[in-house]
């Protein structure tokens, strides 16, 4: 999934970034004034505000732009959502795929609002946790279906990189409501579906 880019910084908000990532460069023993840094603190400042720029957005008013009226009661499952959050421990990356499902009661959402709804949440400093029970809550909160399922797949840069360097380990969550939490039947169904 592509991302929009932000059109305007706040330039107030990106000179204060890159003064502190200048500080950063000089900490670590670099001279930010070299050719190939100078423009390094305007750059992270920008990413910064790139990779959180879900603190500005609701994913409540996003799945509520746009839902219709439909009899349908069976499973919509949109899988394969990527996502790139940055997790709040040690602001590293980390990447993966959510898959989400609902089960109408009445209304339906835009297909496109749910993979909005997982990026709103994963453009915040996160713990994959609480990326999976937002999700989730949203859903629930803004289409009052008959449940809710998300699961999460993801690789931590900071277990990869760092720390215990585990290339390979990925860590998968989940987060049910209503139908999905209270039937073993539907819940196996969407993990059937979804390739668990």
């Amino acid at each position: 999934m592509a991302y929009r880019a932000i059109e305007e910084y706040d330039g107030k908000t990106t000179a204060e970034i890159a003064a502190h990532v200048k500080a950063i460069l000089r900490l670590l023993g670099e001279d930010p004034e070299r050719e190939g840094l100078q423009k390094t603190p305007e750059r992270v400042a920008k990413a910064m505000q790139f990779l959180t720029q879900g603190y500005a957005k609701d994913g409540v008013q996003i799945v509520r732009s746009a839902i219709f009226d439909e009899k349908y009661q069976q499973m919509v499952i949109v899988k394969d959502i990527e996502l790139y959050s940055l997790c709040e421990h040690h602001m590293l990356p980390f990447i993966g795929k959510a898959h989400v499902a609902y089960i109408p009661n009445g209304k339906i959402t835009g297909l496109s609002k749910v993979a909005r709804v997982v990026e709103t949440f994963a453009r915040r400093l996160q713990v994959q946790e609480r990326l999976t029970v937002q999700i989730r809550d949203c859903i629930q909160s803004s289409l009052k279906p008959l449940g809710v399922a998300v699961v999460i797949e993801a690789m931590h840069t900071c277990m990869s990189m760092r720390g215990v360097q585990k290339t390979n380990a990925t860590t998968t969550t989940s987060a049910f409501s209503g139908a999905f939490l209270n039937s073993e039947r539907t819940r196996n169904e969407f993990l059937h579906l979804i390739g668990k």
